[in-house]
């Protein structure tokens, strides 16, 4: 073999060897991800010390809480619209700094309408645009392979924001107070958007690549679609799409399922379990201590997740979640308690594998049957999810406010689960070849 063959295979193995660019991108939205998800673990937190300041009732917070999940869901979609038509990094730092001025804002509230502008709208907008449908949007656009696992990761990042944020605005919200804890999260949202600015990429051809395992999958497609050309309106875009999505019967099915998972997580327990906890004597810090750890196996949990979505069926994937979560929140008003018991640590633990573990299979199901109108569809049915979450936050603190204990907030959770599980077993095996609706208008 000559020099210069040498030289061109030596070359050849270098370029092959090199770190594709799609997981630079993928570990800068993962940090996204996480900045924005200070504000998940807040409301928990810092509804106790607001109750104590300003005397408003569990609905009132629970109110400001609902809005913020209507936005965070109903933003969804659109901001899918939105980075195919103005790129990922420019949705994503926006939403970022939303966030950091809703959390900074909220320094200042003496008055129950201010709380609802700050963590409602503000929040709830930027969130939304940060919402599961990004983690989505990275996946399909960036990667043709390995996209169940990669939404595994990326959806972990919301319970790392959780697990780094909840500890210390637990201990914030006792000393120096909850305003530091608000301001804390403010920081978080904001130190992350320099990163996106300098790294986030809006697709491949940016940095003059494919995506990652494209050169391998000859049927590989953009996520992304040139949905921008065909109506320049991000919003007209998002509509047209639920038009289409709506006619198919999978999408209803995915959409009931999501919307009790919303209320079984962000609704339920996000709001409502350090609540909840205090009301059996058990310490505010306990409490959100055992959120962080509801966190540290969320990220396990939705990573075995993606990677068992890319190897089996992701409707019974999702039949199993539900059912698991079912049987926990069942039994959850008898672990509660001043002190934390083994049977308590037992239920933070499989809760945590099951936290967001819908959200792999979910995302694959909406890109097998939807094809390139997936991350659109699956803003949608996010959708479903925060208006699922935002029902039963308001739902769970008119029964606390009625009934003195939230017992029958988690019974009908765990009904409600076992109702998820039924649809999802149901959901069609080959949605993909009879259902599939067509992905331009």
């Amino acid at each position: 073999m000559t020099a210069p063959d040498v030289t061109k295979v030596r070359s050849g193995k270098s370029r092959r060897s090199r770190l594709h660019p799609a997981w630079f991108v993928a570990a800068v939205a993962f940090l996204a991800l996480v900045g924005a998800a200070g504000f998940r673990a807040a409301p928990g937190v810092l509804m106790v010390p607001l109750q104590a300041e300003f005397g408003w009732s569990t609905t009132v917070l629970s109110l400001a809480v609902s809005l913020n999940l209507v936005l965070f869901g109903l933003t969804a979609p659109f901001a899918a619209a939105l980075m195919e038509r103005f790129g990922i990094r420019a949705v994503t730092s926006i939403a970022l700094c939303l966030i950091g001025l809703g959390s900074a804002l909220t320094v200042f509230v003496n008055q129950s309408w201010q709380i609802l502008l700050t963590w409602g709208l503000l929040i709830g907008l930027g969130t939304g645009s940060m919402a599961l449908v990004f983690a989505a949007t990275i996946a399909n656009t960036w990667f043709a392979k390995r996209r169940g696992l990669v939404i595994g990761i990326l959806t972990a990042g919301s319970a790392a924001g959780q697990l780094v944020f909840l500890p210390f605005i637990a201990a914030l919200a006792q000393s120096p107070g909850w305003r530091g804890a608000s301001l804390l999260i403010a920081a978080g949202a904001l130190a992350v958007v320099p990163l996106v600015l300098r790294w986030l990429r809006n697709s491949p051809a940016d940095v003059g690549a494919r995506p990652y395992g494209a050169e391998e999958t000859e049927a590989a497609e953009p996520a992304t679609t040139a949905a921008a050309g065909d109506s320049p309106n991000a919003a007209v875009r998002a509509l047209q799409v639920l038009k289409r999505a709506s006619k198919v019967r999978t999408f209803w099915g995915l959409a009931a399922g999501f919307a009790i998972c919303g209320a079984t997580t962000n609704g339920l327990i996000g709001t409502h379990f350090i609540p909840s906890a205090h009301d059996h004597g058990m310490p505010e810090t306990t409490a959100a201590g055992l959120l962080a750890v509801v966190g540290i196996f969320d990220i396990v949990g939705t990573i075995a997740s993606g990677w068992l979505t890319d190897r089996f069926n992701p409707k019974v994937l999702l039949a199993v979640y539900y059912q698991f979560r079912g049987i926990g929140l069942l039994v959850l008003p008898l672990l509660l308690g001043s002190t934390v018991e083994p049977s308590m640590i037992v239920f933070v633990v499989v809760y945590g594998l099951d936290w967001v573990a819908t959200v792999p299979p979910t995302a694959a199901i909406c890109r097998r049957v939807f094809g390139a109108d997936g991350s659109v569809v699956f803003g949608w049915v996010f959708a479903a999810h925060q208006l699922g979450a935002a029902a039963a936050a308001v739902a769970a603190g008119f029964v606390r406010d009625a009934t003195g204990h939230y017992t029958y907030a988690w019974i009908g959770a765990a009904a409600m689960c076992i109702v998820a599980a039924v649809i999802s077993a149901t959901i069609r095996k080959d949605a993909a070849h009879k259902e599939a609706v067509p992905v331009t208008a």
